[in-house]
């Protein structure tokens, strides 16, 4: 009779400890931070009435104040680790892990990196700062500018450092991989490198509200494999990119294209090896891969949980035609040009197309065809307008003298009245210097991209950059793609 009541108690207690992590041969490497009750084992900074414990997590909710583990484990310093958490953001807020960062009693942390919790914060009451800086972001350094994760809904972030790599995962989405070089570049903020330290949630403000609770660590050996990893050369172009991150703009390449010989996962290691968020665009029309909307749905589908936008390349001017507004506004923006469009003979030309191109009056082609460029501006519901203003070659040496400022000023005229951005494109090298300051002078917005036709094509927007230095370019003069609901498609 006893032995009949011991087994049942025998089998619930095995199925008790197999579902507590028995079955997972890495749960018993993963120790909890965070007892779900109580502040043992954490210190908070500044304003100790930020911080509160509600439903087993911790929410953080009020005047600037930093939660920094101060246990037992590890004695609160970790070089190499996997940290993970389960994460939820209220709308509008602003929040993030601290990582090999050091308690101090006042102001942002000085030590270690900051993983960024923003899902949706609006621009500042004044309209002087916007955060671009979305969830996922190694804030300042690689940034990702999407949102991939909604309001009020409970994620996972895991976070995992192997000096000198740390790397963020939303969920399963791997969406940031940096590689910290020997020598970083940090004039203004010196402690923000990689060396050991503690994990602290960021209490912002008043109005942004985050919540962590499930709060655990794995700590590797020193000796840790980062993996495959390639150290960046740390260039001139490589600290402008970083200064234009730290310095919150939206460093986005629009005008990638998987074509040839790269691959998404070619594409994506190398847009967080520079540190530049890319849009993947498709060349969507007639005589195109994607000709209908069955196209546009496998295309979404292949590059869902992928650390990207996705942007539709409208090709031709029968484009709206072949597709339904439901399938376009799965898009996260649409781009076009006016490179493909029916002459004056009747004939249906490309302008890249050396030999489809026929020019016997400069003047007059010039003027058809920037006639060509406002009706895509005018007709078209796109977002942003790419190869702007590339000649055909024929006539490309005399870009200067055929680009007269009053054909500039019908272009930039119908682009601003048509909330279009114009692209500054890597690869043609356009719109020239005295282009952009036209339209930087008339308010217009703009967008940075590539079109590039093979891997050697996609480098690191040189061209972008200098323009943006030569013009004065700012933070807030980009382009942004549009919330779901407010797409210009389904505005027509």
């Amino acid at each position: 009779m006893k032995y009949r009541m011991l087994l049942p108690l025998l089998l619930s207690v095995s199925f008790l400890f197999f579902f507590s992590g028995c079955g997972d041969p890495d749960a018993k490497n993963w120790i909890s931070l965070f007892d779900g009750k109580s502040f043992d084992g954490w210190k908070i900074s500044e304003n100790s009435e930020s911080a509160r414990i509600e439903n087993g997590a911790i929410v953080c909710n009020g005047t600037r104040a930093h939660l920094f583990y101060d246990g037992p484990v590890m004695d609160h310093n970790f070089k190499n680790f996997e940290f993970k958490a389960d994460v939820m953001a209220r709308a509008n807020s602003n929040s993030g892990i601290y990582v090999h960062s050091k308690y101090q009693q006042d102001g942002w942390p000085d030590h270690g990196y900051e993983i960024q919790v923003n899902n949706s914060q609006k621009p500042s009451a004044d309209g002087t700062w916007y955060e671009y800086k979305k969830t996922g972001s190694i804030y300042a350094v690689r940034n990702t500018f999407k949102q991939f994760i909604g309001d009020d809904e409970w994620f996972t972030m895991r976070i995992k450092v192997v000096v000198p790599r740390i790397q963020v995962w939303i969920n399963d989405m791997l969406v940031s991989d940096y590689v910290e070089p020997e020598h970083p570049v940090r004039p203004s903020e010196p402690g923000r490198v990689l060396s050991s330290g503690t994990f602290a949630f960021q209490c912002h403000d008043p109005n942004s509200t985050a919540m962590y609770k499930n709060i655990m660590v794995k700590p590797l050996p020193d000796d840790a494999d980062p993996g495959e990893i390639v150290t960046p050369v740390v260039d001139e172009t490589y600290t402008t990119l970083l200064n234009m991150n730290h310095d919150n703009y939206p460093v986005i390449d629009f005008h990638v294209h998987l074509k040839k010989d790269i691959t998404l996962d070619m594409a994506l290691a190398q847009s967080m090896r520079d540190g530049i968020m890319y849009g993947i665009a498709p060349n969507c029309g007639l005589d195109f891969p994607i000709h209908d909307d069955a196209g546009i749905y496998e295309f979404i589908e292949s590059m869902k949980d992928k650390p990207v936008y996705l942007g539709m390349q409208a090709e031709g001017r029968e484009w709206m035609d072949l597709f339904s507004k439901e399938a376009i506004a799965k898009f996260d923006y649409v781009f076009s040009d006016a490179m493909t469009f029916i002459d004056h003979r009747g004939k249906r030309i490309h302008v890249w197309i050396k030999d489809e191109v026929e020019v016997d009056d400069e003047q007059k082609w010039m003027d058809m065809y920037v006639e060509k460029i406002l009706g895509v501006l005018q007709d078209e519901p796109i977002d942003i307008y790419v190869n702007a203003t590339v000649l055909p070659e024929i006539i490309r040496d005399r870009y200067d003298e055929l680009w007269t400022d009053a054909r500039m000023d019908k272009v930039i005229k119908a682009a601003l009245e048509n909330d279009v951005a114009i692209e500054i494109n890597d690869r043609y090298r356009v719109p020239s210097a005295t282009f952009i300051k036209k339209a930087k002078a008339a308010g217009c917005k703009f967008a940075m991209g590539t079109n590039n036709r093979n891997a050697e094509e996609l480098k690191r927007l040189e061209y972008c950059i200098d323009m943006i230095q030569e013009c004065g370019i700012g933070q807030y003069d980009f382009f942004m793609p549009r919330p779901a609901d407010q797409k210009k498609i389904l505005s027509r």
